[in-house]
């Protein structure tokens, strides 16, 4: 009798001790466990030593880590009509586990499959230029949708980046053609503001050498100088008149004067 009765009694220990053990759960520092008592939120608990009653308690372990999910290739349809590809990547994590868990069924599948459909309208509002210059702006603005929209789950977006926009080769030779002759209106623009201040330079220049008869002279003279420096054989150069004016008025003075009285 003594001996069913201790053998009992083990019975009974053994089957306390598993309990207890199969009641303790030890959550790292990035976990929380969120306990749910006969089906119904309890709270939420860890990190560190949690005591879980079996079938009467239920716990769901949360990683409260950053999540780094990679947005699939996605078909844009920009605003001025261009067809492109782009993928991005989203970086999040759980904030607050009991909305994580109680509000929405797989916050994973949930945030993804929702930052494509934001990316596809965001991107779909802007033009292909926009998109690939204001990329920055771009990730913010998606950025802050994906925030706006998980919060009531529980979920942070803390980054969005844009990874990779593809063109077909139409567009991208159309790009090409399109750099091309912007590279050329600015060649054109540049030579003709050159010739715009050369041309305002030559009329100061004018003006000042105006003033001055003699100035033209001299540097008349400078420019034969420069030329005959040449190996040419024959130089043709004009002769201005204002150059002569003084011969010939020197000239017409002789012929006017009477001649001097001979001895």
């Amino acid at each position: 009798m003594m001996y069913d009765f201790n053998l009992g009694l083990g019975t009974v220990l053994l089957i306390l001790i598993a309990l207890v053990v199969s009641a303790i759960r030890i959550l790292r520092e990035y976990e929380r466990g969120v306990i749910f008592m006969l089906g119904r939120f309890w709270k939420v608990k860890g990190p560190g030593l949690v005591l879980v009653i079996p079938g009467v308690q239920q716990m769901v372990k949360v990683d409260l880590r950053v999540v780094t999910m990679d947005v699939p290739s996605q078909d844009v349809i920009s605003r001025d009509n261009v067809s492109v590809k782009v993928n991005a990547i989203v970086f999040f994590r759980v904030v607050d586990p009991q909305k994580a868990i109680i509000q929405v069924e797989n916050f994973i599948v949930a945030t993804s499959q929702l930052a494509q459909t934001t990316l596809r309208a965001v991107l779909g509002k802007h033009e292909l230029d926009e998109m690939l210059a204001e990329r920055e702006r771009l990730n913010i603005d998606v950025q802050q949708i994906l925030d706006a929209q998980t919060d009531a789950w529980g979920i942070k977006v803390t980054i969005v980046e844009i990874k990779h926009i593809d063109l077909n080769e139409s567009m991208i030779r159309a790009i090409a053609r399109q750099a091309e002759a912007e590279r050329e209106r600015r060649a054109k623009v540049i030579h003709a503001e050159g010739e715009k201040q050369a041309a305002e330079s030559l009329m100061a220049a004018a003006e000042i050498l105006s003033r001055q008869p003699a100035a033209m002279q001299l540097r008349y003279l400078q420019t034969l100088t420069q030329v005959a420096g040449d190996k040419s054989s024959t130089i043709v150069f004009p002769v201005p008149v204002d150059l002569l004016k003084g011969f010939l008025e020197a000239g017409a003075q002789r012929a006017v004067s009477p001649h001097p009285p001979q001895a």
